[in-house]
């Protein structure tokens, strides 16, 4: 592998401090050529911050600095690797990158150091991906499950999957190959025990999919409702700042406007959506259609309704809406809440749950809530937290947090499941265990062991340059 070189910190706008990471086999003698310290860079301490001179590619101070070396095999990468720390200036940064590159380094590409810690065994797949997380972590607990699984979470979970898939393949096999040796044979009792032990494991891994992934990316929650029902009031309530316009007048949110917010624990990629009305503007119709599709898209609908108007039959039209977009919300199979706005102006006794069909599929919840005031926003919360349980702690690590993954894991299962049957069905071992190597394969795509190139590539892809 070939020398390479980026900025890891600091480069898009000034900060106070700036990272440069170098690695590859000539990492030590590319930057013994930018940095100038007491002693040359190869004879520094490992593990140390040395204070330097950084050099630009004619040989000029650039910056007063800190620079570290981590020999191979002991780095992150796993080859011989280095860090510069310096001023956050983006020229400082760039013009001492481009010194590296003179020097004798490349631009490294997205993931690039990552890729090499997997490609030189210190790290697997799924530690790699948790690297990823851990940089996109949204909340406490999404980061706090990425560095376990940083840590080896989820492959130790999988270890046992894999030893006692193993143990019966390589028993079988060795009597097979070695008819003459005294090995003992695997029984068919023994190879259906091994499967359903894993089964069972798997399925474990499976049930924590849901919680994983509402860890990593979040609940996409669709706020639906009448023009001026107080959908864009409530987004700001919850997002702390005032994210959509809001105005009496009905059909202001014309387009989706989205905002992530932290609401029970639980990360929700709010959307609010234009009021849902019969119109003939033209624009406010498209904002009408990009509701609808919003509220297909969503894991979780927040149905707001106006509380101050009154159930009479003056009201009757608008009644009949708000009962029309009910039955849409209630049959979309969708877990939603049913908010009633605007108790400030009307007191908590204002919504009506007469609406509420029996028959439909209804709310986790009814709520009264104020956006000017916060009433109630608080039960909107523990609402929202009953919906997406935290789960134990202790799982944290061992959760599947990816399509990818999930994907793996199902493979493996259904591999499991099918020798399972055959087996009971009378198959002799031979052909069971076809299915056995199935499931060991898909398993080994989600440590690595096993996984495609362009597997790889594509999980590689999506990270930053300089990790």
């Amino acid at each position: 592998m070939d020398t390479i070189a980026a900025i890891a910190a600091g480069g898009g706008a000034p900060s106070a401090i700036g990272v440069i990471r170098v690695s590859g086999p000539d990492c030590f003698a590319v930057c013994g050529r930018v940095f100038r310290a007491a002693r040359p860079f190869e004879e520094l301490e490992p593990r140390r911050m040395v204070l330097g001179e950084i050099l630009d590619s004619e040989g000029r101070v650039l910056d007063r600095g800190l620079a570290v070396r981590f020999p191979g095999p002991h780095s992150y990468t796993g080859e011989h690797s280095a860090e510069f720390h310096c001023h956050g200036s983006p020229v400082v940064l760039r013009e001492a990158l481009a010194a590296l590159f003179a020097a004798g380094a490349r631009q490294a590409g997205p993931g690039e150091f990552t890729k090499r810690a997997f490609l030189n065994g210190r790290l697997d797949l799924t530690q790699a991906e948790a690297v990823i997380d851990l940089i996109d972590a949204e909340t406490a607990a999404a980061a706090r499950n990425a560095a376990a699984q940083l840590d080896g979470g989820l492959r130790r979970a999988l270890e046992p999957i894999q030893e006692a898939l193993l143990d019966i393949t390589s028993r079988f096999y060795a009597v097979v190959d070695y008819p003459d040796e005294d090995i003992e044979d695997v029984r068919p009792e023994e190879i259906r025990q091994a499967m359903l032990q894993a089964e069972d494991a798997l399925t474990a891994l499976l049930a924590s999919c849901k919680r994983g992934q509402v860890l990593k990316r979040g609940v996409r929650t669709a706020l639906v409702g009448l023009p001026n029902a107080g959908k864009s009031s409530l987004l700001n309530a919850l997002a702390g700042y005032e994210r959509a316009i809001v105005t009496d007048v009905p059909g202001t949110t014309r387009d989706t406007v989205e905002e992530a917010v932290l609401c029970g624990g639980v990360l929700l990629r709010l959307i609010d959506t234009a009021g849902l009305r019969e119109t003939e503007d033209q624009v406010e119709r498209l904002g009408v259609e990009r509701s609808r599709r919003a509220m297909e898209e969503a894991e979780l609908i927040f149905l707001v309704q106006d509380g101050t108007v009154e159930v009479c039959p003056e009201n009757r039209a608008h009644w009949e809406a708000e009962h029309l977009l009910l039955n849409q919300v209630s049959q979309s199979g969708k877990p939603w809440l049913c908010i009633a706005s605007k108790s400030d102006l009307t007191g908590p006794q204002a919504f009506s749950l007469g609406l509420v069909q029996k028959d439909a599929n209804n709310p986790a919840a009814c709520l009264c809530v104020s956006s000017v005031t916060g009433q109630g926003l608080d039960k909107l919360e523990e609402a929202v937290a009953a919906l997406f349980p935290a789960g134990d702690p202790g799982e944290a690590g061992s959760l599947l947090t990816d399509r990818r993954q999930e994907d793996a894991a199902r493979r493996a299962r259904e591999a499991l499941r099918r020798g399972r049957g055959a087996l009971e069905n009378g198959l002799t071992p031979d052909a069971v265990l076809t299915d056995v190597e199935e499931a060991l394969d898909a398993v080994g795509e989600l440590t690595g062991r096993t996984a495609r190139e362009e597997i790889v590539e594509r999980i590689f892809s999506r990270f930053c340059v300089g990790k």
